[in-house]
């Protein structure tokens, strides 16, 4: 409680301080501090500009785990490791914080040329003024575009464009291809993937869970759960097999 309350107290300091500061400032008081009108330059709707820029700026703050989960490699490596967890019968072990991150560092393997080639030809040139907003915005976005157009299924893909075909304009052969058909489709592509190899990894486990039911049952003892036994077979299994590195390893070349 008393080290709350000296936050609050130094935080409601601050404040103060920055806003006589800030209304110093702009009466002048101050030598050397730029004043509001100096930092948003008159004229032309550079004010409001900005203020757009910023507004776009927190936008996309707030929605990049919703991006690195749309246009990335994200999805198919949580579910798959979702589904090695369901399929040995472990309920919190590995935790969600272990999976989740495994899953954000191997996306940023598969996507570090993707990221990479956003960085130097758009982000950077950007913060170094030799290109515009504009023609950073296609710079960034064409490298991820390209990873996706790779990466969808073509069916997914017709299915999108079949459905916006009423409210988009059609794109010709050449063109690119919108974003708003193009990352729905590549998340159901996906999706569709994930569960594909989910099957393949929860396969070995059911057979090893229908074996010990069998053993289980043909010897009477039908108040001990079947589970209880196959847990530590479908551990050792995966043990065995070098699971954690045949699973990661093929997750990995599935992009390339």
């Amino acid at each position: 409680m008393i080290a709350r309350r000296n936050a609050l107290r130094f935080a409601a300091i601050l404040g103060l301080t920055l806003a006589a500061g800030t209304a110093h400032a702009q009466s002048g008081g101050v030598t050397g501090v730029p004043a509001l009108d100096q930092l948003l330059p008159a004229g032309n709707g550079a004010a409001s500009g900005r203020i757009l820029q910023l507004v776009a700026l927190l936008t996309v703050l707030s929605l990049a785990p919703g991006l690195l989960v749309m246009v990335t490699s994200f999805t198919r490596f949580a579910v798959a490791l979702s589904f090695l967890r369901s399929g040995i019968g472990l309920q919190s072990t590995p935790a969600n914080l272990f999976l989740v991150s495994l899953s954000l560092f191997m996306t940023f393997y598969v996507m570090a040329p993707t990221f990479d080639r956003a960085w130097n030809d758009g982000v950077k040139p950007l913060q170094e003024n030799r290109i515009t907003e504009e023609e950073a915005y296609g710079k960034i976005v064409d490298p991820f575009r390209e990873f996706m157009t790779a990466q969808v299924r073509p069916k997914d893909l017709q299915t999108f464009s079949d459905l916006a075909s009423r409210n988009f304009p059609k794109a010709e052969a050449g063109e690119k291809i919108d974003l708003r058909i193009l990352i729905p489709a590549f998340m159901i592509s996906e999706l569709r993937r994930g569960f594909e190899i989910g099957f393949l990894i929860a396969l070995p486990f059911l057979v090893i869970d229908i074996i010990v039911s069998t053993i289980v049952m043909s010897m009477g003892m039908m108040m001990l759960p079947p589970t209880v036994i196959s847990l530590p077979f479908k551990v050792l299994f995966f043990i065995l097999i070098d699971g954690w590195n045949l699973l990661v390893s093929g997750l990995v070349r599935s992009f390339f």
